[in-house]
């Protein structure tokens, strides 16, 4: 994708079609969120990118399931 081809969305972040998936990626380059329809995407990286604004980060989320299995199999 050109620059000339990407349209920003609220002057932040553009998506584009990947592999199938939306993936939305600031203006800095930073990707963001992957989804799998235009609108969910638009509306998850709204959501992200609130969250952050508001103060939410890393230090004060968690991971509810690593994809770990324990014990023996």
């Amino acid at each position: 994708m050109s620059d000339s081809d990407i349209v920003y969305i609220d002057d932040c972040f553009y998506v584009e079609e990947k592999y199938g998936l939306w993936m939305s990626t600031l203006k800095d380059g930073e990707k963001l969120v992957t989804s799998l329809s235009k609108q969910l995407c638009i509306d998850h990286t709204r959501f992200f990118l609130k969250g952050r604004q508001e103060g939410w980060d890393t230090e004060q989320s968690r991971v509810v399931n690593d994809g770990k299995v324990g014990g023996k199999l």
